[in-house]
């Protein structure tokens, strides 16, 4: 167990980098808050074109002349042999072999891990680790290699599953194994996410394995206060998009992070991260976790039950999960309120806005806020695309302005709580994208801000035993984290 207070993207995978790049483009104000550079923009000199301004070109050649008269002398002692006359040798110690890791191995071989080649330790020396880059083959690979391309034939007319060695995708990694003559004598790949090929040769005899691509399971602590975002926050302390947007997915029920949200707000969590070949991959849970919002404390800890079925619950064993979503749409802003009366921004009239405006980026996925059965999709006056869903007990909500509906938004169908049942548009009286949400009870308009429902029913006896149990190791370090971030707070 760790703290990393470290941001992580710095040598991010390709796959973390497209999870970066999904994220900003579907919660772009979440970042926006973090750099606003529409202040420079009024700065007088900043619309200037530098290259027609004389006094520039002026400044900047000088500049360069009295670099070079400085710092090539110097750079030019540094390049002279008499320059380490007389001083002292200093000898860099080079580790004798490769950094390995160790992995399981078939009987009392020891098998690892090399700069993502499986291999025993012995062996190092003869593999080469290739990652496959845009518009290469194979049989360039072999060539810069030295490898003739009479090998590569042999190759793929006699291993059975040499097809995929053929079938590269970049950022790919192979590894070839050569004896000292050059020759080539085994290859690996990657298969999937969980097994790894190796084929090999040797004389005229090519025979194949599958290695088992194990995945460590490490477990670690992290906290964080808002400053300018959420995910700011959270890349501070070293955690992945995915991972903050489960964090905000836990505490959904009881804070509106379309609103809610406030600089100061301070958060903790232990969560898993998976480790396969050494490189950080998608999967990893969050154990436990408190959130500091508007002066209350919120708790989460997961916890199975013997059934299989998994949940979080607060300190006294309730289910976070409420009969209905805070929000129906993921990272949205509050763009108008429930009114009694409020000034249509197309009509110009004076209305209730009986419901909470959305603001969200069109196509965004709308969740049903609860269980229950669509009552209605499709079109209607002003509302634009819209969906009803009744979930029973007299309660209704309803969903408009969609630019589509999702593939469960059909009458009569039932629906899970979180289903995607459309996605955010401006269809109808809109005049940007964004969700109309309302929340009815036996057919009465409710602000689904304000509006409240029983809390749900804590575990039972001998359940609540075992999760006290199962989540206090989880509270203890909870508890240690945030008293360390406190201290360095207060310093």
């Amino acid at each position: 167990m760790a703290w990393f207070p470290v941001r992580l993207f710095k040598h991010a995978t390709p796959h973390r980098q497209a999870l970066r790049r999904h994220a900003q483009r579907r919660h772009a104000h979440f970042y926006q808050l973090r750099s606003d550079w529409t202040v420079f923009r009024s700065w007088p000199f900043v619309d200037l074109d530098w290259r027609r301004q004389p006094w520039v070109i002026a400044a900047a050649t000088s500049l360069v002349a009295l670099l070079g008269l400085l710092v090539l002398p110097s750079f030019a002692s540094i390049l002279r042999g008499d320059a380490f006359d007389g001083a002292p040798a200093v000898l860099l110690a080079l580790p004798e072999q490769p950094i390995a890791t160790f992995v399981p191995g078939e009987g009392d071989e020891r098998i690892a891990l090399i700069d993502g080649v499986y291999a025993p330790l012995s062996e190092a020396s003869q593999w080469t680790s290739i990652t496959i880059e845009r518009g290469q083959t194979l049989g360039e690979i072999f060539a810069n290699l030295g490898i003739s391309s009479r090998q590569l034939a042999r190759l793929v007319a006699a291993a059975p599953s040499a097809d995929s060695f053929t079938r590269l995708r970049p950022g790919d990694r192979i590894g070839i194994r050569r004896d000292a003559a050059g020759t080539l004598t085994a290859l690996q790949l990657n298969v999937d996410s969980d097994t790894r090929r190796v084929v090999e040769i040797s004389g005229e005899v090519v025979t194949e394995r599958t290695i088992e691509r194990p995945v460590e399971k490490r477990l670690r602590v992290a906290g964080g206060e808002i400053v300018g975002s959420l995910f700011g926050a959270g890349e501070t302390a070293g955690l992945d998009d995915t991972t903050i947007i489960k964090l905000a997915k836990v505490f959904g029920y009881d804070i509106d992070f379309a609103q809610d949200l406030r600089r100061g707000n301070r958060f903790s969590l232990v969560f898993e991260e998976m480790y396969r070949d050494g490189e950080i991959v998608a999967g990893g849970e969050i154990i436990a976790a408190t959130f500091m919002n508007r002066g209350r404390r919120f708790d989460a800890l997961r916890f199975a039950k013997a059934d299989g079925s998994v949940e979080y619950y607060d300190q006294n064993g309730r289910p976070l999960r409420k009969a209905f979503i805070r929000t129906p749409v993921e990272f949205s802003r509050i763009s108008s309120r429930f009114s009694s009366a409020r000034r249509h921004p197309i009509l110009g009239t004076v209305r209730a806005h009986k419901g909470v405006d959305y603001a969200a980026p069109s196509g965004t996925p709308i969740m049903a806020a609860a269980e229950g059965r669509i009552d209605f999709a499709g079109w209607k006056n002003g509302y634009g695309r819209v969906v009803i869903v009744d979930h029973g007990r007299g309660h209704s909500t309803l969903y408009g302005h969609m630019s589509g509906f999702g593939k469960a938004a059909k009458r009569g169908t039932r629906v899970r709580q979180g289903d995607t049942i459309g996605y955010v548009g401006m269809t109808g009286l809109a005049t940007a994208p964004h969700l109309h949400y309302e929340f009815r009870i036996n057919g009465v308009h409710r602000d689904p801000l304000k509006v409240t429902l029983p809390p749900p029913q804590p575990l039972p006896g001998m359940l609540m035993a075992q999760f006290r149990a199962v989540t206090a190791p989880y509270l203890r370090q909870l508890a240690q984290a945030e008293s360390r971030d406190l201290a360095i707070a207060q310093r």
